[in-house]
């Protein structure tokens, strides 16, 4: 999908590595592979066991990274992160890793996700005398961890752990060790992967494949890694719940190529298209999908349907996600620049265009008149997710309600608004389907609070920052 997402604001992606000699490279590729997931800035932080080094910047990893950084992050460690701004918004300040320097030893955190309570723990720590260095919900777990000074690392992370709800995956590097920490539910996606003798963390399991790495298994919700030249250490900081793993990660967020919590992306997408025929079937002449991330949502639809799939909307690859742009006229700007039909492909024929979701309808509109000035005779909108009626707290930051379309209007009025002449939804029964086989049975789930409601862990509005309540 285009660019609709920019009303859910996507995190971020992480990657660290513990034990290789040429550490910051190694992360530098992991950050290329996880681009997709931020292009706002990028951070590495190495450390050769006597000092952590630091380099970030804003834009993307290829503007902020040169050659000649490589020799002065130094170190057989590193965490490193490619950053959309959710909450604390943009600024160099704001950009990841955050690197924090005491006389008891420094360390980097990298964070992936969104702390519900974090406004109101900066309230608590300004109070006790903290001054805070950015705007950013991550800063929270530094200065909760060096509230607990006398205790050892491990300990006072676990600690500061326990006070923070929300969403997170966690990469925290000190001269030593390298801790990893996933929030009880597992919201956020994070793996752990070997290469050669060296640990390797990542939120998506595409940057294994980019490195050379070896997959080894999921981050355990409620887990905390620690991990140093003695090895891996594992421990609970807190119980772990049942997983429910954001479900927009499979429907549009992480690249098709990786795995989440056991599921492949591209299979999960394309069971998802065939979910949505076996829902809402149509007699059509083509089926097609926007690019990238509907791609295989269509091919699914088309499988089970046996309407062709074409190439009826080609991308230009020389333009970033539209989501990403920071401004509503960027990217609509953006749209206009990204995709063309083709005419040779849709003229006078009935279209199935296939799209993972709907946020203002904006994006759709555009794209719907796009087939018919190309000479589509019909265009039937088919969306591989449920319509979006609320907001999200766990990263992907929705503000408010009155930017969804589907909270405010009926199906047949989105219809009318984005001209097309049939649209359908998947329902969430199918969606959860297509990437758990038996929910019921299993420990693993998902969660759809943007589509549902039903948010898997307690909600306080009145401790949210008054900018992004519902």
């Amino acid at each position: 999908m285009l660019a609709e997402i920019k009303g859910l604001n996507e995190e971020c992606g992480v990657f660290a590595i513990w034990g290789h000699e040429k550490a910051a490279e190694v992360t530098y590729y992991g950050l290329h592979a996880l681009q997709h997931r931020g292009q706002e800035g990028a951070g590495i932080v190495t450390s050769d066991k006597e000092m952590l080094h630091l380099h970030k910047g804003n834009g993307l990893i290829n503007d902020v990274f040169q050659q000649n950084e490589f020799s002065r992050l130094k170190g057989s460690a590193a965490v490193g992160h490619a950053r959309y701004a959710t909450q604390g918004g943009g600024g160099y300040e704001n950009v990841q890793p955050l690197l924090f320097r005491s006389q008891k030893g420094s360390m980097a955190l990298a964070h992936n996700g969104n702390l519900v309570n974090a406004y109101a723990l900066k309230h608590q720590l300004e109070a006790q005398g903290s001054i805070l260095q950015t705007t950013s919900d991550t800063e929270v777990l530094a200065h909760l961890i060096k509230r607990s000074g006398h205790l050892e690392m491990d300990e006072a992370i676990s600690q500061a752990l326990s006070m923070i709800k929300g969403a997170y995956a966690f990469t925290i590097l000190t001269e030593n060790q390298l801790f990893v920490a996933l929030d009880p539910r597992g919201l956020r996606p994070l793996s752990l992967g070997k290469l050669g003798n060296a640990y390797v963390i990542s939120s998506e399991t595409c940057a294994f494949d980019i490195t050379g790495a070896t997959y080894l298994r999921e981050i355990k919700p409620g887990e905390l890694l620690i991990i140093d030249d003695n090895g891996l250490t594992s421990r609970q900081f807190a119980s772990p719940l049942k997983r429910t793993l954001c479900s927009m990660e499979y429907v549009y967020f992480s690249r098709p190529d990786s795995n989440l919590d056991g599921v492949n992306v591209h299979a999960s997408r394309k069971k998802m298209g065939k979910e949505l025929f076996k829902e809402a079937p149509v007699e059509a002449d083509v089926v097609t999908g926007v690019p990238d991330s509907s791609i295989s949502a269509a091919i699914g639809y088309s499988e089970a349907s046996g309407i062709p799939y074409e190439l009826g909307l080609i991308k230009n690859r020389y333009v970033g996600r539209t989501f990403i742009q920071p401004s509503q006229e960027l990217r609509e700007q953006g749209v206009k620049m990204k995709l063309s039909a083709v005419r040779g492909i849709v003229e006078g024929k009935r279209v199935v265009m296939v799209d993972d979701s709907i946020v203002r309808g904006t994006t759709s509109k555009r794209i719907v008149r796009l087939l018919k000035e190309a000479g589509a005779k019909e265009v039937h909108v088919r969306i591989a997710s449920p319509p979006i009626e609320n907001p999200c707290y766990y990263g992907i930051d929705t503000s408010t309600k009155g930017e969804l379309i589907a909270s405010n209007n009926t199906i047949e009025s989105i219809r009318e608004l984005i001209q097309a002449d049939s649209l359908a939804y998947l329902s969430a029964d199918g969606l959860e389907h297509s990437i758990v086989d038996q929910p019921d049975t299993l420990e693993h789930g998902v969660c759809q609070a943007c589509f549902t409601g039903n948010y898997p862990t307690e909600i306080y509005p009145e401790t949210l920052n008054p900018a992004n309540k519902a």
